[in-house]
């Protein structure tokens, strides 16, 4: 039986991409997004769970994501999780897991006159997406292979 590895999040970036360009101007931008829960405890208190997680998205994502968000922006966010791990300077073994999209919509209000971002093409345009078909294999457990940033 084969697994299934997909998580759906939304929420917002903790702060703007940080977009780079590998060899062969392949783009990778890397982001902190936050996604909040709220509930009432049994004292009717409201109460809110706010969970950081990292976002990397290769490619035409990576140029959406440079071009169009910013931190505080509102998204949905489809991928899957990737653990890395590695050794540091002191031989300390370190770990991240962080989420690979393979699909991002902007649920910000388009903002007409900034430059907003592309429509979808819907009634109103609030919301533009894109799917990026050319998203690489998982990197190997070498830091030399991962992510320059």
């Amino acid at each position: 039986m084969r697994g299934v590895n997909r998580v759906m999040l939304i929420g917002n970036l903790g702060k703007d991409p940080d977009t780079q360009y590998l060899e062969g101007n392949i783009g990778v931008a890397k982001f902190p997004l936050a996604t909040t829960e709220t509930y009432k405890d049994r004292a009717g208190k409201l109460i809110s769970q706010t969970e950081w997680h990292t976002v990397v998205l290769w490619r035409g994502l990576a140029e959406l994501a440079q071009k169009y968000l910013h931190k505080g922006s509102l998204i949905y966010v489809e991928g899957r999780l990737r653990t890395r791990s590695w050794e540091d300077k002191e031989g300390n073994k370190k770990f991240a897991t962080e989420i690979v999209g393979d699909n991002l919509i902007m649920l910000d209000k388009r903002s007409e006159g900034h430059g907003g971002y592309p429509s979808t093409g819907s009634p109103g345009g609030e919301v533009a997406g894109y799917h990026g078909p050319d998203v690489p294999p998982p990197i190997g457990d070498d830091p030399s292979e991962g992510l320059p940033f």
